[in-house]
């Protein structure tokens, strides 16, 4: 069955104070959907989202797009550090069904190749029924780096991205099969 026939509906949960009230541009969204573009073959529907740090609204916006769009795949970026304000990994721990530690274990190995500050970094990845939510970082540039590894100066993969994962783990769950762009992100391959 080719790309074609699996379209894959994500949604984007762009989490943050000041940008949802106008204080300056979303960078979020646009980076998530930049990054999904180059790497994912699939055609895509995107039900976005750009809401500020309230726990209850956050619940609520993932729940939606679990349970009502059916998003097999629902990203979120913003809100995973330590200040007060940051709640994204509580409201997602709040509406999940099962936790997969791997995926916040990896966010944090990678971002801590770039930061040491990463280790502050709460990401979390969980499933919602049959869809899997995934908290990333706020900053565009550790969007790409989280989703797609890290590499050296030669293109060689060093520590792979979460997205290598994603289709495996969207396939164990009834969702489509998504083919990757393998320039952009060597994705492992669901049993058929």
């Amino acid at each position: 069955m080719s790309a074609n026939n699996n379209i894959l509906k994500i949604g984007l949960v762009s989490i943050s104070d000041r940008a949802s009230s106008g204080v300056y541009d979303d960078l979020g969204l646009p980076s998530l959907k930049d990054w999904l573009q180059k790497a994912v073959l699939n055609p895509m529907v995107f039900v976005e989202h750009l809401i500020p740090d309230e726990q209850p609204l956050i619940e609520a916006t993932l729940k939606h797009l679990a349970d009502i769009e059916e998003c097999p795949l629902i990203l979120t970026t913003g809100g995973t550090g330590p200040y007060l304000r940051d709640v994204t990994p509580e409201a997602t721990l709040a509406v999940a069904d099962r936790i997969i530690p791997g995926f916040g274990e990896l966010m944090r190995q990678i971002s801590l190749h770039f930061t040491p500050s990463a280790i502050l970094s709460r990401q979390v990845g969980v499933l919602r029924h049959k869809s899997l939510i995934l908290n990333l970082p706020g900053k565009p540039s550790a969007i790409a780096e989280t989703l797609g590894g890290v590499k050296n100066e030669q293109g060689k993969q060093l520590i792979p991205g979460i997205f290598a994962s994603v289709p495996i783990c969207i396939d164990a769950v009834g969702g489509p099969l998504v083919e990757t762009n393998p320039d952009v992100c060597v994705s492992v391959r669901p049993k058929r």
